[in-house]
């Protein structure tokens, strides 16, 4: 079985980070996965892990942090001993419209990720849906950019595949020898939790995550996320949806 952690920007609006971390130790996670709203303080961070037991093996970092300062995000890296740093989205203004366009941002992405991975990091990319339309040629997006450098790694949001209009299972074995990790998240039926932008808890929407497991397993995979972008009751999502990962 894989381990199992919990996306952190899951509860952004749930503050303060203390009961979070309380919550998800009680509800029997013990690890957590970052995101760029928690970095202003490694130490701090890493004591409030430590309180409630848990540890971050992975984390997301914004890509100008990664060009800019990235002395900042390998002391954030190694403060919380994670094993991989991942660039989880860019805005839509750096969304490229050709496929020359997204070939660039991977060679951009490998060249930026050489300081992470040159310090002992695993570095790459954690896609949403804007990587899977269609650019001209044979490629996707999420293909270009993975194009950059054979070094990058993927941390594949498998609803996001499904919501970008592709069959999940293709991606998984495509990528499979350099996936991660996976963020298990789960899509509401049509019309349900608009509250929750469609989104639903891990086991409790249209996803197949029984077999969607086996595949995961079959290529190897030895870390999930657990993540839900919205949740009305992080506690709620947190506990049902480990519930459900851990009885696959």
């Amino acid at each position: 079985m894989p381990t199992i952690a919990y996306q952190l920007y899951c509860s952004r609006n749930f503050p303060p980070l203390e009961d979070t971390l309380a919550m998800l130790a009680r509800t029997g996670f013990e690890q957590v996965e970052g995101f760029g709203g928690l970095y202003d303080d490694p130490a701090k961070l890493k004591d409030q892990l430590d309180t409630a037991g848990l540890t971050m093996p992975t984390g997301h970092f914004g890509l100008q942090m990664i060009e800019e300062t990235p002395e900042k995000a390998i002391e954030m890296a190694k403060t919380m001993k994670m094993s991989a740093v991942m660039v989880p989205a860019v805005g839509p203004d750096e969304r490229k419209k050709d496929a020359a366009g997204w070939a660039a941002f991977g060679k951009r992405l490998a060249e930026a990720g050489k300081p992470i991975q040159d310090a002992g990091f695993k570095f790459g990319w954690h896609n949403h849906d804007f990587e899977f339309a269609q650019v001209e040629g044979p490629d996707m997006p999420l293909d270009l950019i993975m194009a950059g450098s054979d070094d990058l790694v993927l941390e594949l949001d498998v609803a996001w595949v499904v919501r970008g209009g592709q069959d999940p299972f293709t991606w998984i074995e495509k990528y499979g020898p350099r996936l991660v990790a996976a963020h298990v998240k789960d899509i509401a039926p049509a019309g349900e939790n608009a509250d929750e932008d469609g989104w639903a808890d891990v086991g409790h929407g249209t996803m197949d995550w029984p077999a969607l497991h086996a595949a995961l397993q079959a290529q190897g995979v030895g870390h999930y996320v657990l993540e839900h972008d919205n949740p009305s009751d992080h506690e709620r999502f947190a506990r049902r949806s480990l519930e459900t990962v851990k009885a696959l």
